[in-house]
């Protein structure tokens, strides 16, 4: 009876243990399918928001001005979602956060949601058109960058570029080969160096882009030839649309009369002074003002002169306008420093005629406070950006300049233009678009400094990129992503 009493407990033991194991496996296995089927539902809910927000890019490259979906009515806007076979399974709910006046980022909530359950995820992005500040510097034109010149951000051209300096970011022409106009000789690269050893000529009947040398000495990042065209008439502001915002809803001066020369804006923290330039200073005998885009001439009012004040009378302090743009129809001088503001300050004389088209002037630093993308600067001149004879030794410029029709740079000054003829250094930190050639140092036919700033920094702020001045140009018309989170 023992050994009989034995048997049956092992055996009830066992089956006890198998029931209790398979039950448990049937319980982890209705568990794993459940949690399986529930991520896969996660998975189709984050898809449906994640569709929700390319819907969303796809309409806004197509009406980039419509924060409605269409409806011209306030949000949120729901869309059906359907699967292959066209059986609605879930919907999602778009929010939309129109850009801030004057601006591109777009800030878009979408849920998607699922029928079959209370499952629901969401993505929310922001989209933004890039402004033409994605560039160190642009220019529609032959380019030279001499010794002592660094650059940290990408640098572009339609023609053909010279480049002697230091280039840490990709230096691209849009042509493949060039006859340089500095000297005489043989077809180059459209971007080459003459840093020793200088770049071999090309072979004139089969250029092969293959066959350059990659001169990370000169190019940290690489240069490119044959780059798509960049179009400049895109890059352009409207200035005549900045004149009518200025005077809407900014800050707007007038033509400051014949005996004047434009106005001058020294801008502080919460306002900034306004003066009226009344002279300045004279071109002296003996001194000699050239240009490569104008040739030679004497004191003008909107061309070929000192381009620094001698006197000047004081018009008013201004409050920043709170559209940000400042358009003066007459050359004007810049300085000073911004902190926690973003400004666009515009120059140009209507109706546009060639021989008045105005300048913007830099003598005197013009500075952020912040380097976090909370201070930017635009300066935008229907002719040049200048900067003068009488500037500061050490200059710094922060801000993205661009020139409509002519150059961002610094007239050539010689010797008997006073000892201010040759200067130090320059730094510009943001970008510079230019039509023409720009400059801000000359040489020789030797290859010898002989006015100008001796050294040249370009530091590329990428945070003009998505955040430029307000109303600036932008450097594409579709929208892409510029932040991405899921929840």
């Amino acid at each position: 009876m023992k050994a009989k009493s034995q048997i049956l407990f092992y055996v009830l033991f066992y089956l006890f243990l198998t029931v209790f194991i398979f039950t448990g496996s049937l319980v982890w296995i209705n568990f794993y399918l459940s949690s399986v089927n529930r991520e896969i539902q996660k998975i189709v809910a984050l898809n449906i928001a994640e569709s929700g927000i390319e819907y969303y890019r796809w309409y806004l490259n197509h009406f980039p001005r419509d924060f409605t979906d269409g409806t011209n009515q306030p949000g949120p806007y729901i869309h059906n979602f359907y699967n292959r076979v066209g059986e609605k399974i879930g919907e999602f709910v778009l929010e939309i956060n129109p850009p801030l006046e004057g601006f591109s980022l777009v800030n878009i909530k979408s849920t998607g949601k699922l029928i079959s359950s209370n499952i629901k995820k969401t993505v929310e992005t922001i989209l933004g058109r890039p402004s033409v500040a994605k560039f160190s510097v642009a220019v529609d034109d032959n380019i030279r960058f001499g010794e002592g010149t660094v650059v940290y951000g990408e640098v572009h051209s339609n023609k053909g570029i010279r480049f002697d300096g230091l280039a840490y970011n990709l230096v691209k022409s849009s042509l493949l080969t060039y006859f340089d106009p500095d000297h005489s000789g043989c077809k180059e690269w459209a971007v080459h160096t003459h840093i020793s050893p200088q770049d071999p000529c090309p072979d004139p009947n089969n250029p092969d882009p293959s066959t350059i040398p990659l001169r990370p000495d000169v190019f940290k990042a690489g240069r490119e030839v044959g780059a798509s065209l960049l179009d400049f008439v895109g890059l352009s502001a409207d200035l005549s649309t900045l004149k009518n915002l200025a005077i809407s809803n900014g800050i707007y001066l007038g033509f400051s009369g014949n005996n004047n020369y434009g106005y001058e804006l020294v801008l502080k923290e919460n306002n900034f002074d306004v003066y009226k330039v009344t002279e300045i200073v004279p071109q002296s005998q003996g001194c000699v003002i050239y240009d490569m885009n104008e040739g030679y001439g004497n004191n003008s009012r909107y061309k070929h002169s000192t381009w620094s004040i001698k006197t000047k009378q004081f018009i008013g302090t201004y409050n920043y306008p709170s559209n940000g743009v400042i358009f003066v129809e007459d050359n004007v001088w810049v300085s000073g420093r911004v902190n926690n503001k973003k400004i666009t300050i515009a120059s140009a004389k209507f109706p546009e005629n060639s021989a008045q088209m105005t300048n913007i002037i830099i003598n005197n630093d013009l500075l952020y406070t912040n380097y976090n993308g909370q201070d930017s600067i635009g300066l935008i001149a229907q002719r040049n950006i200048n900067v003068g004879l009488k500037s500061e030794d050490d200059l710094r410029i922060d801000a993205v300049l661009i020139a409509q029709n002519g150059r961002v740079g610094r007239y050539y000054y010689n010797s008997n233009c006073g000892p201010e003829y040759k200067r130090t250094k320059i730094t510009i930190y943001g970008s510079i678009i230019t039509r023409k050639r720009y400059g801000f140092s000359w040489v020789n036919g030797l290859g010898n400094y002989t006015s100008g700033y001796w050294l040249r920094e370009l530091i590329y702020n990428a945070n003009n990129l998505y955040f430029p001045p307000p109303y600036f140009p932008l450097a594409s018309e579709f929208y892409s992503i510029f932040k991405w989170k899921e929840y």
